[in-house]
C-alpha cells in the first residue's frame, strides 16, 4: 500500500502543476478567522458577525488606512460563508448574512485594488459543519469560485481521509487551472498529515499549491506563537529548502491587534515571521486597531525585508546558554537580514556578539540597521572593534553594503 501511494503521488506531480506565476513574494491581506472566528449571529452582533458587511468594511480600511498600498491587498473569507447547495450542486452563501452574493463582494474587493480570498474544506464538511466540497464536487466548485471573480482558495482538510487528501488537493489544483482564472491556491494539507516527510511530500507540494499550512492553527497568545516557532524551527533543514517563489511554508496569521500578545511581543511575532518569509495575514479588527499596532504592521522596511524577491526562507543559526537565538535570512543585494530574539523572561539582555560569530566576512564593511527603530549606524566587520554588539565605528559611506538587523525581545 505505500509503495502504491508513492507512486500515485510521484505520477500526480507529473502531470498536475500549478502553472499560475502567482505569490512571487509571500502573500498579505487580511483574514477573518483568528478575530471573528464564527459568529453568524448578526441579529445580536451585526458588526462583528461574518457578513457582507464586515468585509466591505475592513475593504474600505484596508484601501483608505494605507494597507493596501503596502502590499496588503488580499481579502480572506474563512470558514461560515456558506448557506448551503442548490438544486444544481452549487455552492451558495448564507443569504442573509451575504444578501449580494459573492461576485459582489469580489466586484467591490478589486474596486478598490484589492482581491477576494474564500474558504473550502475536502471532505463532506468544513470546520465549522458548513457544506465541504467531496472529490465529485471539486471541478464544480472551482468553476463557481472562479465565475464567482475569486482570487485566491484556502482549501481546509477537516472531516477528510488521507485518501480524500491525497487525491483532492492535486485534483483541486488541477481545476483551478482549467478554469483559466488565476486563483492562488492555498493548501492545509501537510498540516493533516503531520507536516513531515515521508507523510508530506514537499516537492508535490511546490507545484500544485501557492502556500500551505505546515502546522497547528495559532491561537491567540504568547504561548501558540513559540509552539509554531518552536516546531519550525526543530524541523527547519525540511522546511527551509522548500519555500521559495510562488510556494510558500505558513506558520499561520499575524495575531498583532488582538488580546493575547504584548507589544514587545507583538514586535517579536512580526520580526519572526518576516525573517521566515512568511505569508502576512493579519487578522484583527482594522476599525479599532491601535496606532502602536499599526506602526508594527505598517512597518516599510519589515514589509520589505518580508517581500524580497529572492524569496530564501531564514533559520535558526545560533541558540546561546543565555537563550538568546539568533535567525539570518539572505535578500537579494546581498543583504542579510539578522534576529536577534531573547526567550529569558526575567529582564532586557545585553547580548554580547560578532559579525564574525554571524558568518559574515572579515573581509567586508556592513551598515546596520535596525529595521524596527528605523535608525542607521555603521561598523566595519573587525571583531575587535565589536566587544559588544552595539559598539559603532564609523566607515566612509562610499564603503557600505547594506547589513539590516532586528532586534526583538520576548518579553521586558
Amino acid at each position: 500500500m505505500l509503495l502504491k501511494t508513492v507512486l500515485l503521488l510521484t505520477l500526480v506531480a507529473q502531470v498536475l502543476v500549478l502553472e499560475n506565476g502567482l505569490l512571487r513574494t509571500p502573500p498579505m491581506g487580511w483574514l477573518a478567522w483568528e478575530r471573528f472566528r464564527c459568529n453568524i449571529d448578526c441579529d445580536e452582533d451585526p458588526k462583528n458577525c461574518i457578513s457582507e458587511r464586515l468585509f466591505m468594511e475592513m475593504a474600505d480600511l484596508m484601501a483608505q488606512d494605507g494597507w493596501r498600498d503596502l502590499g496588503y491587498v488580499y481579502l480572506n473569507i474563512d470558514d461560515c460563508w456558506i448557506g448551503e447547495r442548490d438544486d444544481r450542486g452549487r455552492l451558495v452563501p448564507d443569504s442573509k448574512r451575504f444578501p449580494h452574493g459573492i461576485t459582489f463582494l469580489a466586484d467591490y474587493a478589486h474596486s478598490l485594488g484589492l482581491k477576494l480570498g474564500i474558504y473550502a474544506d475536502m471532505g463532506n464538511l468544513t470546520c465549522m459543519g458548513f457544506p465541504g466540497t467531496t472529490l465529485d464536487k471539486v471541478e464544480l466548485d472551482a468553476q463557481t469560485f472562479a465565475e464567482w471573480k475569486v482570487d485566491m482558495l484556502k482549501l481546509d482538510g477537516c472531516f477528510s481521509t488521507r485518501q480524500e487528501r491525497i487525491e483532492g488537493y492535486p485534483k483541486m489544483s488541477a481545476a483551478l487551472n482549467a478554469t483559466g482564472r488565476s486563483i492562488a491556491f492555498s493548501c492545509s494539507w501537510p498540516a493533516y498529515e503531520g507536516g513531515l516527510p515521508p507523510e508530506v511530500n514537499y516537492t508535490l507540494l511546490a507545484n500544485i499549491c501557492n502556500l500551505w499550512r505546515n502546522f497547528d492553527d495559532i491561537q491567540d497568545s504568547w504561548r501558540s506563537v513559540l509552539f509554531i516557532l518552536d516546531w519550525f524551527v526543530k524541523h527547519q533543514d525540511i522546511l527551509q529548502p522548500v519555500a521559495g517563489p510562488g510556494h510558500w511554508n505558513d506558520p499561520d496569521m499575524l495575531l498583532i491587534g488582538n488580546f493575547g500578545l504584548s507589544y514587545e511581543q507583538a514586535r517579536a511575532q512580526m520580526a519572526l515571521w518576516t525573517v521566515l518569509a512568511a505569508p502576512l495575514f493579519m487578522s484583527t479588527d482594522l476599525r479599532t486597531i491601535s496606532p502602536q499596532n499599526v506602526n508594527i504592521l505598517q512597518n516599510p522596511l519589515m514589509i520589505k525585508i518580508n517581500q524580497d524577491p529572492l524569496g530564501i526562507q531564514g533559520r535558526m543559526i545560533l541558540k546561546e546558554k543565555s537563550l538568546i537565538q539568533v535567525f539570518k535570512r539572505p535578500l537579494s543585494g546581498d543583504t542579510n537580514v539578522v534576529v536577534f530574539f531573547s526567550r529569558r523572561t526575567d529582564m532586557p539582555f545585553r547580548y554580547h556578539s560578532s559579525l564574525a560569530k554571524l558568518n559574515f566576512s572579515s573581509s567586508r564593511i556592513y551598515e546596520h540597521y535596525n529595521s524596527q527603530e528605523m535608525e542607521t549606524i555603521q561598523m566595519p566587520l573587525v571583531e575587535e572593534c565589536l566587544k559588544k554588539m552595539w559598539y559603532i565605528c564609523p566607515v566612509p559611506p562610499s564603503m557600505i553594503s547594506l547589513f539590516a538587523v532586528l532586534v526583538t525581545y520576548s518579553q521586558w
